[in-house]
């Protein structure tokens, strides 16, 4: 290997063993960890010649100002945040990647600059929100994100006020004021692993919609009544998430998924009166995703009015499907087709943050082969010979752009 591709391995060992639980991989918004990481990995930066702040949500930015630093930037980068018991590729390996590209060419400028960014969040683990730290590159977050709050009762406001970083800068950019966003990422599915391909493309990040349905029925004994007369969430709770899942078969590539369920009282001798589940629904064409979703809405309604129960809709989250920049996308393609003679393009299920990056310019993503497609799992992995060919493709697709 490359003493580039060989220090962007062992770095992403170290930021894997940087964590907030002593048992597994946990870094979330503005934790300990993640200020260890952050502070890591702004070292990293310096250390080839990058100028760097950071804002007061812990979201990292590594300049390079490239022979026109007035010039519109490219934007390079990925999230330092994970989810629960993580692996250590999701997020980190975009943003070192891109870290050894950028000090492969070295001396090479580019005629534009070239800002490195490390997120602060985009899993959403602490406050159930995703995005908090690219949505953050548009302006201030909404009255509605503040006033979201973690486990303990506090809002995303009193966290910043009271745990974000005093000498934190804004960083912030106006709607067309950049060249253009791109992002490596681990696949997080197996289309790369089966066709035997290293590297792909990725045409568009699929629409995602997070909702929490609650369902409102009768705690009752659970030895003295009678079956015609319950009212019992957790049974119509069990009948939705089968309608979640047959629609969903139903309509590839649609995926839904029912992945927290609470129930109250939750005693062996009660029948639940309340269950509460949250569902994540995902399509890449916007007009089947809100058909779709629309559907579903009518089909658990009539369950839980045949059951006598009432459910409540809401809507925690909705990003639209967001297309891929044609021209970006071009440039990597043809740069991995240099590498390897073939290129592939998919569709991302996953969010990511260039979903909230597309309000400011293009984007284009860049999908790394990763183990049986396994993400958000301690045995995720990306091999060191696909990390150096991201590498390499990276390299090549900034002398491209560059030539534009």
């Amino acid at each position: 290997m490359t003493e580039a591709g060989q220090r962007a391995v062992e770095r992403l060992e170290a930021l894997g063993r940087i964590s907030d639980d002593p048992h597994f991989l946990l870094r979330t918004f503005l934790s300990p960890a993640s200020r260890q990481a952050g502070d890591q990995v702004m070292e990293w930066m310096r250390a080839i010649g990058m100028s760097t702040d950071r804002a007061r949500d812990g979201t990292l930015r590594g300049i390079l100002p490239g022979s026109q630093p007035t010039a519109r930037p490219l934007l390079l980068g990925s999230h330092l945040d994970t989810v629960k018991d993580a692996g250590k590729y999701d997020g980190p390996l975009g943003i070192l990647t891109a870290l050894a590209a950028l000090e492969t060419l070295g001396n090479q400028s580019l005629p534009f600059p070239v800002h490195l960014l490390a997120f602060s969040d985009e899993e959403g683990v602490r406050f159930h929100t995703t995005y908090l730290g690219s949505r953050s590159l548009a302006g201030p977050l909404d009255s509605e994100t503040l006033a979201q709050r973690d486990a303990s009762g506090t809002t995303v406001a009193a966290a910043l006020a009271h745990e974000g970083f005093d000498d934190g800068v804004e960083i912030s950019y106006s709607s067309d004021s950049i060249l253009g966003y791109v992002e490596a990422h681990i696949e997080q599915g197996r289309v790369l692993e089966e066709a035997g391909e290293a590297l792909g493309v990725v045409s568009a990040i699929a629409g995602q919609s997070r909702l929490t349905l609650t369902l409102t029925g009768r705690t009752d004994h659970a030895g003295t009544t009678p079956m015609p007369l319950r009212r019992d969430a957790l049974a119509a709770a069990a009948e939705c998430i089968l309608h979640i899942e047959a629609q969903a078969r139903a309509h590839p590539p649609l995926v839904a998924t029912v992945g927290t369920l609470h129930l109250h009282p939750s005693v062996s001798n009660s029948i639940p009166g309340f269950a509460s589940l949250s569902l994540d629904f995902r399509h890449p064409d916007p007009v089947e995703h809100r058909l779709l979703l629309a559907r579903l809405h009518d089909t658990l309604h009539e369950v839980a009015s045949r059951r006598e129960l009432t459910l409540n809709w809401s809507i925690v989250q909705e990003n639209p499907p967001v297309p891929c920049d044609p021209l970006l996308t071009r440039h990597l393609a043809e740069a991995i087709e240099q590498e390897f003679g073939i290129c592939r393009t998919l569709v991302s299920g996953a969010g990511h943050d260039g979903v909230a990056i597309s309000a400011l310019g293009p984007i284009a993503m860049l999908m790394v082969r990763c183990r049986d497609g396994l993400s958000h799992h301690p045995d995720e992995f990306a091999s060191p010979e696909d990390i150096e060919a991201t590498i390499r493709v990276l390299v090549r697709f900034l002398k491209s752009l560059a030539n534009t």
